[in-house]
């Protein structure tokens, strides 16, 4: 599958070489074709990896992953171009993450709205699935990097693109337990998760952990 992946960040970094390394053409996005970073990663990357600018990105991707910071993630969709987008699958992992006060970080966005619902309403044309939001970079693409069970949670109003991603996530990332929370207004939660993902990053020292959701076996 071509996938366009916008971001040159180290989520951008990990999840273009995953899916370059699962044998997926990935032309990552920024904000100008040749910068320093997309054109390093793509020489890393090796075969199938290439780079360009959002809206060169965005067309050439049979599917478009959103791996910019939260606070810049409309502007970059926007640069990309909404034609680019329309009837795509977009994963988006921004997190609306605001540092100005310095850390832990604020919510930009929360309580009757979310970043994912935004984004929908930006690009109703486009197929927004949230999801990977929840932990660090290295888990993402890895789940076995944090033994034991832990889950991914999805987002979305397209049942077939939740599905699709679901898939991706389960056959070639390797998730066992993908959790479907529903319409895209339940990114209000996982983004909200964020203010204590952060805190707990702050009292454990390290990222090394994700969500695992314990439940009561069904009786009978």
């Amino acid at each position: 599958m071509k996938i366009a992946v916008l971001g040159t960040g180290t989520v951008g970094q990990q999840i273009g070489s995953k899916l370059v390394a699962l044998g997926h053409e990935v032309m990552m996005g920024s904000r100008t074709a040749g910068g320093d970073k997309a054109t390093a990663w793509a020489q890393q990357a090796g075969k199938g990896a290439s780079e360009g600018t959002f809206a060169e990105a965005a067309a050439f991707g049979e599917q478009v992953w959103n791996c910019t910071a939260g606070g810049a993630s409309l502007q970059a969709l926007q640069a990309a171009g909404a034609q680019n987008l329309a009837g795509k699958i977009l994963v988006d992992l921004s997190n609306p993450l605001d540092f100005s006060k310095g850390f832990p970080p604020t919510l930009s966005v929360c309580n009757d709205d979310s970043l994912g619902e935004q984004i929908q309403r930006a690009f109703p044309e486009a197929k927004v699935v949230k999801t990977l939001n929840t932990m660090a970079n290295p888990i993402m693409v890895d789940p076995g990097f944090v033994p034991g069970d832990h889950e991914v949670i999805v987002s979305g109003n397209d049942a077939q693109a939740k599905a699709e991603v679901t898939r991706l996530l389960t056959e070639q990332f390797g998730w066992r337990s993908v959790i479907d929370l529903g319409d895209i207004t339940t990114a209000r939660g996982t983004e909200a998760w964020l203010l204590l993902w952060t805190r707990l990053y702050a009292a454990l020292g390290n990222a090394d952990f994700n969500l695992h959701l314990q439940r009561k076996p069904k009786e009978g």
